[in-house]
């Protein structure tokens, strides 16, 4: 009987830790899908209007080629430098003292009056210090793709690198929504200069794989109080 509730138990303990493998995921950043987009041709119908401008099939012959239309292409120079620091101090002191006598009472001797007398004192004091520093850099070159152009002209960009050495694959993600006046000659621009911006970078592989915890071991880190 106790054999056949030890093994109960474990397997029960099995199936709880496959659950929580299962529910426990990686974070993950909301980067814009697709990653890349292909321009349609437009079914331009001939305006009869007899005149050589036509708004539709427009693009400047005089000027720096800028991004602008779904499925160009826009070099992002990302260089995200976060830090904060964040310092606090609290001190609380609170002391009392109170004290009493009789200095006279009927049918009582001095020397027994010398030892009527009462007395207290409290002290309570906190002191407390945090401190918190965050700093954070991440820099890289990645090219996305046009993948969407808002009512107002600003892009919404979107692209995606895989780089694969021996069996490990590194992936950078990027998103975000670009100002066309922002971008510079050569269709570059700068992270920061990017609203919006959704950057994920992670590993794909044995590497990866070996730095994440096991699902066995997870699984305690949920359940356990401490």
């Amino acid at each position: 009987m106790k054999l056949f509730s030890m093994s109960r138990l474990i397997g029960l303990a099995l199936a709880m830790a496959g659950l929580s493998g299962c529910m426990v995921t990686a974070p993950t950043v909301d980067v814009v899908e697709p990653t890349q987009a292909r321009p349609v041709a437009a079914d331009l119908t001939p305006a009869n209007n007899g005149a050589i401008f036509q708004a539709q099939s427009y693009r400047p012959l005089y000027e720096t080629y800028r991004a602008r239309m779904v499925g160009d292409i826009v070099t992002v120079t990302i260089s995200e430098n976060i830090s904060a620091k964040q310092e606090t101090t609290s001190k609380v002191a609170k002391s009392g003292s109170v004290s009493g006598s009789i200095s006279a009472l009927p049918y009582a001797k001095a020397d027994q009056l010398a030892k009527l007398g009462i007395g207290g004192k409290s002290d309570n004091a906190f002191n407390g210090t945090g401190s918190t520093v965050s700093s954070n850099n991440f820099s890289g070159v990645i090219t996305c793709t046009v993948v969407e152009v808002l009512p107002n002209g600003h892009l919404i960009i979107s692209g995606e690198k895989q780089i694969g050495v021996a069996k490990n694959v590194d992936i950078l993600k990027f998103s975000g929504q670009v100002d066309p006046m922002t971008i510079q000659p050569g269709n570059t621009v700068a992270s920061t200069q990017v609203a919006n911006v959704r950057i994920e970078q992670k590993g794909r592989g044995a590497q990866s794989d070996a730095q994440g915890i096991g699902w066995l071991a997870r699984f305690f880190l949920n359940v356990l109080p401490f």
